[in-house]
């Protein structure tokens, strides 16, 4: 009885430290393509994914085109027709490797970590290095970026009436607390 025990205590503790990876299907990203003196083009989606595998440093957030949230419908409507065509690309998603990561490094002070990885968007991918916040929290570990998007690194075509109007450089920003 005693060795059953032991033997229990110790593969708990064991699959603890050992976690295979860390999940989030709560992830926020929001994007703001505004200029000034126009409307305000932006966005949120409270639905994204994201995965860490502690042992590849890597890093996985995917997000479904069609939950990006506006505050205009018709300017929702307008981003899934005729920019980003959520109907022929309907997700976009990075995929990484965290440089110099260690999860036994992750503690409750926020570290600065560069991730190496390629963008997929609009049928289009780019290879990018995004800089993230990860931190211990007591949910789990958080994730925080920020980062621009071109959009012609990605053939996303503005129409010449509302081009003016929107801006070359989209910022994106991701949060998330993995499990």
């Amino acid at each position: 009885m005693k060795r059953t025990t032991l033997l229990i205590l110790l593969f708990t503790a064991f699959s603890i430290t050992a976690q295979e990876k860390f999940k989030t299907t709560s992830a926020i990203i929001n994007f703001e393509a505004s200029v000034p003196f126009f409307e305000e083009v932006k966005a949120v989606n409270k639905l994204g994914t994201i995965v860490l595998e502690p042992q590849t440093s890597t890093l996985i957030c995917t997000v479904i085109i069609k939950d990006f949230r506006f505050k205009m419908d018709l300017m929702e409507e307008h981003f899934n027709d005729n920019y980003v065509e959520s109907h022929r690309y309907p997700k976009a998603y990075f995929k990484g490797k965290i440089q110099k990561f260690d999860i036994a490094q992750i503690d409750e002070t926020s570290r600065e970590y560069d991730v190496k990885g390629k963008l997929y968007i609009h049928g289009k991918s780019k290879m990018i290095t995004v800089k993230a916040l990860l931190k211990r929290v007591p949910e789990g570990i958080q994730i925080v970026s920020a980062f621009p998007i071109s959009i012609s690194d990605f053939n996303i075509e503005i129409p010449y009436v509302v081009a003016n109007k929107i801006s070359k450089t989209v910022q994106t920003d991701l949060s998330g607390i993995m499990r």
